[in-house]
């Protein structure tokens, strides 16, 4: 069991971690390129990646604020100088094994979930896993804490942690308790945890602004969003299929 949990897990998330790649190349990246000649002041701002911003290749797949958690924003570049990889095939090179290294990790959670669920999974439900994913680590934090480009004014990083934790923990608990609770007082208690979070209300800065003009924001959060679900789905499909395949071949 666990050798098919592993298999599926490593080869789903490197499949879709590699076509994501290939999707990204045409929708968020030239906005993400875009966004930083305005918040370098000009275009010679795009001769170099600033620090801390190739997590923002990953906000595009699953969790949008999940970057944050892993690597500091892009202010810290401001304490002094670190190494970034270059624009061109080696700034394409690391945001591709990143987004490889996202996907295996969010593949063996389905394929966990797959298997602590215990009924038979393929392909198509598959994809119902991973729509379920989107809607925790993705859709769920991005009501409060959309996806941002270079360039805005953001609050303080640890704060929008521990909101995108607060949320994307109060969807996949309320998720779960209407899903597989029996009584109508769990799915009550899920629909509660799912909207605790935004009653409290996401972090933001006391002033709203940057040198991103508002519709290239707006255009990324939109495009982000699409692109993660699209994310979402292949990585369902993928792990689902192979999760099916290494369990017929166990047996």
């Amino acid at each position: 069991m666990f050798r098919q949990i592993f298999f599926a897990g490593i080869i789903a998330g490197c499949l879709a971690g590699i076509v994501i790649s290939v999707v990204q190349a045409f929708t968020t990246t030239p906005i993400i390129l875009h966004a930083e000649t305005f918040e370098g002041g000009g275009p010679a701002h795009d001769a170099a990646l600033t620090p801390g911003h190739a997590p923002f290749m990953l906000a595009v797949m699953a969790a949008d604020r999940a970057p944050e958690i892993l690597l500091a924003h892009s202010d810290d570049a401001e304490e002094g100088a670190a190494w970034t990889p270059v624009d061109g095939l080696e700034r394409t090179a690391y945001t591709v094994l990143a987004n490889v290294i996202l996907g295996v990790g969010l593949a063996l959670l389905l394929v966990g979930c797959y298997a602590l669920h215990g009924q038979p999974v393929d392909g198509r439900r598959g994809v119902l896993w991973g729509l379920a994913g989107f809607a925790v680590f993705t859709l769920a934090p991005s009501l409060g804490l959309p996806p941002e480009v270079p360039g805005l004014m953001a609050a303080e990083v640890s704060a929008r942690q521990l909101w995108w934790a607060f949320a994307a923990g109060g969807a996949a608990l309320g998720l779960w308790l209407m899903i597989f609770g029996k009584t109508r007082v769990m799915a009550a208690a899920g629909i509660l945890a799912m909207a605790l979070p935004h009653v409290v209300g996401a972090p933001h800065p006391a002033e709203i602004g940057g040198a991103v003009p508002a519709e290239l924001a707006g255009h990324f959060a939109a495009t982000s969003i699409a692109v993660s679900a699209v994310f979402w789905a292949m990585l369902g499909w993928f792990s689902g299929a192979l999760y099916q395949r290494f369990g017929e071949s166990a047996a």
